[in-house]
This record gives structure tokens, sequence and C-alpha cells, in this order.
């Protein structure tokens, strides 16, 4: 079993706070997508800091996305799967495809831990950007736009990814941000948790080590 690693709602709320207040501010995302189920919760805490006074809030779609197995140990531990599944996905008509064309768009998930599941989200959203702009008119001053995919993590492990994501996204950190960089470990997130006192009090035993600021050898 991994080294378990405690996160609490007011460290996810802090997160997303210093995240929004930098690089995801520059980016000014027009949508947010939340991968289910743990981009949920800092998805809808993102946009309440990214809102800009006097303008509406930011739009939140989801797409669900399964690649984690349950141990059936009675724990709130799961295992990586090889296989991507969608459970839920963006209506693909082409005229709600068509409304992502030229936008900014937020791709929020609690944790990169392989990678691969953010590979696949990009890939597949990027892929339908691009179908519902092929069947646009060539007068429609969508056609030449260009989207803009930026991927949110709460936290990113330290490890060989699985999964790839653009060379233009990742370079510098151009169109990603991980608010914590951890070593190789379980991070149990409080809405994981079926006894929040317990979980809070072992947040308190074991905080999350970001390895920007204190390496992990």
């Amino acid at each position: 079993m991994s080294q378990k690693q405690y996160a609490t709602y007011n460290d996810v709320h802090n997160l997303c706070k210093e995240s929004a207040a930098g690089p995801l501010k520059a980016f000014n995302p027009n949508l947010i997508i939340a991968i289910g189920g743990g981009g949920y919760i800092p998805a809808r805490i993102l946009r309440s800091f990214l809102k800009s006074p006097g303008k509406p809030n930011i739009p939140i779609q989801a797409i669900g996305l399964s690649l984690y197995e349950d141990l059936g140990k009675g724990e709130a531990e799961e295992a990586p799967g090889t296989k991507v599944t969608r459970t839920q996905w963006l209506d693909m008509s082409s005229l709600e495809m068509a409304n992502l064309i030229g936008k900014n768009i937020l791709i929020v998930d609690e944790v990169d831990d392989t990678r691969t599941t953010l590979e696949y989200a990009v890939r597949e959203l990027e892929e339908d950007v691009k179908k519902a702009q092929e069947q646009l008119s060539p007068e429609d001053k969508k056609k030449n736009q260009k989207t803009n995919f930026f991927v949110f993590v709460l936290h990113n492990k330290n490890k060989d990814k699985k999964g790839e994501l653009p060379k233009d996204m990742m370079e510098n950190n151009q169109r990603y941000h991980a608010a914590v960089n951890t070593g190789d470990v379980w991070i149990c997130y409080p809405w994981e948790a079926q006894n929040i006192e317990e979980h809070d009090s072992q947040a308190k035993l074991s905080p999350i080590v970001d390895i920007l600021k204190n390496p992990v050898v």
C-alpha cells in the first residue's frame, strides 16, 4: 500500500485560490471542464476566484472518465487501471462543440498520477473541436479561430508518466499547472472521506510535501 497523505477542504480551497491568482488568471478561461468526480469541487472553487467583477460566472461543464479500479479492501484506495472509459461526455452536436471554438478552456482534475486520463481528455476534446471546426462554412469567422486548452490539477505526482500531454502545453508549463508537486503517495481527498473529523486529524499528522520547496529524496 502506498504511503497515504491527506488533503483537507481548506487545503483544496487555498490551493485553488493561489492558483487562480497566478497562471490561471493569466489564461483567462471562458469555460471550465471538470473531470469527474475529483475535478468537480476544485472546479467550482476556482470559478469563484476566477470570476471578473461585473461579468457572468464562468460556465462549468463535466466529463466523466474512469481509469481507477477499486481494490475491494473496504478502503477508499484504488489502483490505476489500463483503459480509460467514458462515463459522461459533452453534447456532441455540432452546435454545442462549435461553441468551444476560439475559447480558452480550463480542464480541471484533482491529481495527475499516470497522466493517462488527462492525455485522453485533452486529445479527445481537441479532436472534437477540430471536427466541429471542419463542419463550419468557409465564411464562418470561427473557421480559423484557435481553441486553447489549459490543464489544472491540485496535485502532480513526481513519477514516470504513462500518458503524454502536448509539448506546447507542457513547455515551461505554459498551459499546465499543478498547485502542488508531490512524491508518489496515495492522496486522500476530503470528498472521499466517510469520517471527515478523522480525515482532518490524519491530515495534521501527515501534511503533503511540496517537492518544489522540499524535494522528495
